[in-house]
């Protein structure tokens, strides 16, 4: 693992720099394997980011769009982490609707959405059964109780290492998640964290010992690159 931690000025350089580590790793994907593969986190701190992102000419047929976490909701509703990429970015540019990679939440039960998931990622990339897919960029936020994606502390999801989707729960609220061996496994993961209310979880974080299942963004230990991006309210003690 390459682990990097960066303190940025502010949001909009927050921003900034994700998007610029997002196309170089666009640019290396295409070159080398002829597409690029992304997953996508919700919440507020990277809606500017997709808008970004939705300005530019890129070769949209080559990228593919997956998110690392969905709410149990219909793909319309106001909570739905579909529906704000959409309208951020996806609904504003010339990418292939095959393309997009939603998390499915019209099944019977969260658990048949994860199953099925988990099926449409073992073939997209052609992945066996107990193995885990090397996607291209994950992005992750950070909740001020150190969860990311729907990993939440001290939930059954934590536990799961032989699945790539699971289901996670919010406060008795399902989820379908990726699993943190499946984001272990991408080539770059990329924390955005923006707010002074995250950094007693940083420190947990970053500290030599903690409980990862109290502080579950410690469980992500990808293969390949890990990086920090932090605003200056949620970096303050880490700056060198």
């Amino acid at each position: 693992m390459n682990k990097t931690v960066e303190v940025l000025p502010d949001q909009p350089a927050l921003v900034a720099r994700s998007l610029e580590l997002i196309l170089s790793r666009l640019k290396t994907a295409i070159e080398q394997r002829g597409q690029f593969t992304i997953a996508l986190s919700g919440g507020s701190t990277p809606k500017p980011l997709y808008e970004a992102i939705a300005n530019l000419d890129l070769p949209w047929d080559k990228i593919h769009v997956f998110w690392g976490d969905e709410r149990y909701v219909p793909p319309d509703h106001p909570d739905s982490n579909e529906l704000m990429t959409r309208r951020a970015w996806l609904d504003r540019v010339a990418i292939p609707a095959a393309n997009i990679h939603a998390i499915p939440t019209l099944e019977a039960n969260p658990e048949q959405s994860a199953v099925k998931y988990e099926q449409h990622l073992q073939e997209f990339f052609n992945s066996a059964p107990g193995k885990f897919p090397a996607i291209d960029v994950v992005l992750l936020g950070m909740g001020d109780d150190a969860h990311t994606a729907s990993l939440f502390p001290h939930t059954e999801a934590l536990k799961v290492s032989d699945r790539l989707i699971t289901v996670g729960n919010k406060d008795g609220n399902p989820r379908i998640t990726f699993t943190y061996p499946l984001i272990n496994a991408a080539r770059s993961v990329i924390f955005l964290v923006a707010g002074a209310n995250k950094r007693p979880a940083l420190a947990q974080i970053f500290a030599p010992v903690a409980d990862d299942f109290a502080y579950p963004s410690r469980l992500i230990k990808p293969q390949g690159e890990l990086w920090w991006l932090l605003d200056s309210a949620a970096g303050l003690e880490l700056k060198p």
